[in-house]
């Protein structure tokens, strides 16, 4: 299995390094993913697996089940990266998933039940700075609005959907109805290092932390940095300098006073007129917060504009916020969870119960079905980065445990 699982792994990558330099670079709706994705059909055809395209371009590999339950059993993952990206993030899901139903198939399983392995489309937000659109199109989550976001090159989405033989205006036909599953998990690698510190095999979700993300605009004068005195400035970016600061102690403060873990990060930092001999006038800070406690989000969004307020008084530069996202975080079906559970204590594999920072395809399934999420571990906690990596052993790991998972779910 765990040769098979690296074959294919290979092949969905269209190289026999999993690991190399430059990584790969598969954004959503290019033809590097519409490649990769052509051969996870071929591996599930191979498998036997009926193959569906909807018309967001997610793939619907199907294990049918002639008489039996029609509501599906569904895993999966998707397969596009970020720029410069790892081999694992996504395709790891995917391809334990079709592992899990060659296992399954090779034992000569018979599910009372359909199974699915589902592979998405655009899961990664790098090209229009919003994440996981195939399975928001399935799960009726979709907003059309979108369709005019533009990537760094000033194509649309609607463009580069339609540029790979879909049509934009058709996406929405994507949603399924909910009597189609009875249930959906995705496998994913952690993207940290919880499961190895806290020395178990795997993890399993309770939760997914959605943002706050706010853009905050600090707007001064500008003037000549030579002629002009220190003490009559309006430097945009002098004022934004301790408020980077505040945003990392404040996040730091509110982890050591709640019971729940918080994130809060300046990510983005851009000013203007950006000259070397001109005081900067504008500045904009972009401030991702995350937590799967709400209140949390709340409270240190709340903290970031009372010290706004403290600034402007300060340095009388003015500062505007502007509310870019505002999703509430996601909790994972615990029954789904227990589920995974016992196919671990089954399999003889230790868990680690965790939340995940990060947003998956599963955050949109579970808005509509039953749904959980387990995470198998990386080297060093990297992804997004060329080194990413996941070993062998643990993808096999990954396939016992959805191959238990999905034999008792389709039984019951």
């Amino acid at each position: 299995m765990q040769n098979w699982l690296i074959e294919q792994l290979q092949r969905m990558n269209m190289s026999d390094a999993l690991v190399k330099p430059e990584g790969f670079t598969r954004e959503g709706y290019t033809s590097e993913e519409t490649n990769a994705i052509a051969v996870f059909k071929a591996i599930a055809e191979e498998l036997g697996l009926a193959v569906a395209e909807d018309a967001a371009g997610n793939i619907i590999a199907r294990w049918e089940v002639p008489g039996g339950e029609s509501a599906a059993v569904a895993t999966g993952s998707h397969l596009d990266t970020v720029p410069n990206g790892g081999a694992f993030d996504g395709g790891a899901g995917v391809v334990c998933g079709l592992g899990a139903v060659k296992m399954l198939k090779e034992a000569d399983f018979e599910p009372q039940r359909p199974i699915e392995v589902i592979c998405f489309r655009s899961e990664e937000s790098s090209r229009f700075g919003v994440s996981t659109i195939g399975s928001k199109a399935m799960s009726g989550l979709l907003d059309p609005a979108i369709g005019a976001l533009e990537d760094q090159h000033g194509t649309t989405l609607a463009e580069a959907v339609n540029s790979q033989g879909f049509d934009w205006q058709n996406l929405s036909k994507a949603k399924r109805p909910k009597e189609q599953l009875k249930s959906f998990v995705e496998l994913h690698i952690e993207q940290g290092m919880h499961i190895i510190e806290h020395k178990k095999n795997y993890g399993i979700v309770n939760g997914v932390a959605c943002p706050i993300r706010l853009a905050v605009t600090f707007s001064g004068k500008a003037g000549h940095t030579g002629t002009t005195p220190m003490d009559r400035r309006q430097d945009a970016l002098a004022a934004a300098a301790p408020f980077i600061s505040f945003v990392q102690e404040t996040a730091l403060q509110l982890n050591d006073s709640n019971g729940k873990s918080l994130m809060a990060t300046v990510s983005t930092l851009t000013s203007a007129p950006n000259s070397m001999n001109v005081i900067p006038q504008t500045v904009t800070a972009g401030v991702d917060i995350r937590s799967v406690d709400d209140s949390l989000k709340k409270k240190m969004a709340d903290a970031i504009r009372c010290e706004a307020e403290r600034i402007e008084q300060a340095t009388g530069v003015s500062i505007a916020i502007e509310v870019l996202v505002d999703n509430p975080s996601v909790l994972l079906d615990r029954s789904i969870a227990q589920e995974l559970a016992d196919a671990g204590e089954q399999e003889a594999y230790l868990v680690h119960r965790m939340d995940s920072g990060a947003g998956h395809d599963v955050m949109n399934m579970a808005q509509v079905w039953p749904s959980g999420l387990l995470f198998i571990p990386c080297k060093d906690g990297l992804s997004h980065h060329p080194d990413e990596y996941a070993t062998a052993e643990d993808l096999k790991m990954g396939v016992e445990l959805l191959a238990r998972f999905l034999m008792e779910a389709t039984t019951k």
